[in-house]
């Protein structure tokens, strides 16, 4: 990065954060000199606190100084006391709707109708869904089957891809918290890329019944495969190729139409986040949320530790009080969740979010915020559930990657954005997904990885908007089949890791 030294986000802010490594003796301003070499994207203490006095970022409280700081010197995550989190009942709802949104360029993209109505595919899978991790042996094998001998046959068809996980048996089934995985599970089995094409593979004997995932007017010999009833393993390979067949044909008749974007459904995820995810990546991605929204999309923004330290913010755009009431009771019970684990939402930050300047969760907190951009919150999702409103929606999941990831899937996202600051090869195989980078160094180092860098922001290069726009048209070419972000081009699938807080037995 060059130009400016830093960055100052508001003008109460008492701290600014180092554009590029500052060494010792750098002039900030006339009153200000660095006392010590500040890391990049480290926060620089602009007056002299004692002990107890508040640190500020974003016009918020970040935390306590644990001692004396001279103007000047390297804050970092241990000169930090973490503040009390926000208290929950005494929010209010709908006193921050804005309303005048940015104009989006577009306002059609080309996807897939699908019969059932809902939110339109973005691509074109036969996704089959799994009762039990037992059966991924023989799934996996016949799924390469499928790829090299029945896919050519059906040029309309992208991909093949096998729903698995590791839940369905060995857990307690009827334990409260169980909805979340089977509602999560039995929601993905109709995601949106799927064109309504319904194909599950059971083994027969787990916990996970066929019924818990599958409603019983589609249970029958086209849907279900149910190994324990084949006389063996090539008997299962050629069920599995036949089902799939029956499927593929259906599939290969799906064509992409002219559709409005209030039939798009889009993800935003970070991680990998540092000290710039709040200033560059987040904000723009934020700016085409806000695009996305007028043009009538639905856009979820999700990651509960991430926002609970700014959860007033979101309390004041939600539409009403109903709103507004199922997000606080989402934050209450994840503040259970957690409590029954012996940690509280400080646990979020990882060492590479340190590194990369987030001191402790309030600061990664006001940057997460950010990649929802200013839209009032329509509706507020527990995990994995599907959304019954348009516009911007929370959707209440764990905030590791690997989680959220598979929660919004379950949730119906035919796409996501995912911004990073200390880089990730990330990629979801039911839905592209595109990354935005933070920095200019990790768009230098992953020129073939990252597909939006936002680092020229700060550098003075560019703005918010103009990346914001360019992030949204490039989500529109992507949506349509345009184009394909550099994961979906590697092919680059994380595991499915569904959100199972319910015991295991």
């Amino acid at each position: 990065m060059k130009g400016r030294l830093f960055i100052k986000i508001h003008e109460n802010d008492n701290v600014a954060i180092a554009v590029n490594e500052l060494p010792v003796g750098t002039k900030l301003t006339d009153e200000i000199t660095t006392l010590e070499t500040i890391p990049q994207g480290h926060k620089i203490a602009f007056k002299d606190f004692n002990k107890g006095d508040a640190i500020i970022r974003y016009n918020v409280i970040l935390g306590y100084a644990l001692q004396k700081i001279k103007k000047g010197s390297w804050i970092n995550e241990h000169m930090l006391e973490l503040p009390t989190p926000p208290l929950l009942d005494e929010m209010k709802s709908g006193i921050n709707i804005v309303k005048d949104l940015p104009k989006a360029p577009i306002r059609t993209f080309e996807g897939y109708r699908n019969p059932n109505g809902g939110f339109a595919g973005t691509r074109n899978i036969l996704g089959i869904s799994t009762t039990v991790q037992c059966v991924s042996g023989v799934l996996n094998v016949a799924v390469k089957r499928m790829k090299e001998k029945l896919l050519p046959k059906y040029p309309n068809v992208d991909d093949i891809v096998p729903i698995n996980h590791a839940y369905g048996c060995g857990v307690a089934i009827n334990a409260p918290d169980a909805v979340i995985p089977i509602r999560s599970l039995k929601n993905i089995s109709k995601h949106p890329n799927f064109g309504g094409e319904l194909m599950v593979v059971a083994l027969g004997c787990e916990k996970l019944t066929v019924e818990m995932l599958v409603d019983e007017a589609d249970i029958n010999p086209e849907n279900v495969v149910v190994l324990q009833e084949l006389a063996g393993f090539n008997a299962m390979i050629d069920k599995l190729m036949e089902v799939a067949e029956i499927k593929l044909k259906r599939l290969n008749e799906r064509k992409r139409e002219t559709l409005p974007l209030s039939d798009l459904l889009i993800g935003m995820q970070c991680g990998g986040s540092d000290a710039f995810s709040g200033v560059t990546a987040n904000p723009s991605a934020g700016y085409a949320t806000d695009m996305l929204v007028e043009a009538g999309a639905t856009v979820m923004f999700s990651e509960v530790t991430e926002v609970r330290d700014g959860v007033y913010i979101l309390a004041e755009r939600c539409v009403n009080d109903d709103v507004m009431k199922k997000l606080i009771n989402e934050m209450k019970w994840y503040d259970n969740y957690l409590e029954k684990g012996k940690v509280d939402r400080s646990a979020n930050p990882t060492p590479g979010n340190k590194k990369g300047g987030l001191s402790n969760i309030v600061e990664k907190a006001m940057g997460s915020i950010a990649k929802s951009g200013s839209s009032p919150i329509v509706e507020v999702l527990s995990p994995g559930e599907i959304p019954s409103k348009k516009g911007l929606i929370f959707a209440a999941t764990p905030a590791s990657d690997i989680v959220c990831g598979p929660s919004q899937l379950a949730s119906g996202i035919g796409l996501q954005v995912f911004m990073t600051g200390r880089g990730t090869p990330y990629g979801l195989a039911i839905s592209p997904v595109i990354k935005v980078s933070s920095r200019n160094n990790i768009k230098n180092l992953w020129s073939d990885l990252i597909d939006v860098n936002a680092g020229v922001i700060a550098t003075g290069e560019s703005t918010i908007q103009e990346v914001g726009t360019k992030l949204f048209n490039l989500i529109i070419d992507v949506a349509s089949g345009r184009k394909k972000s550099w994961a979906e081009l590697y092919e680059l699938h994380n595991d499915l890791c569904f959100f199972n807080p319910a015991p295991i037995t």
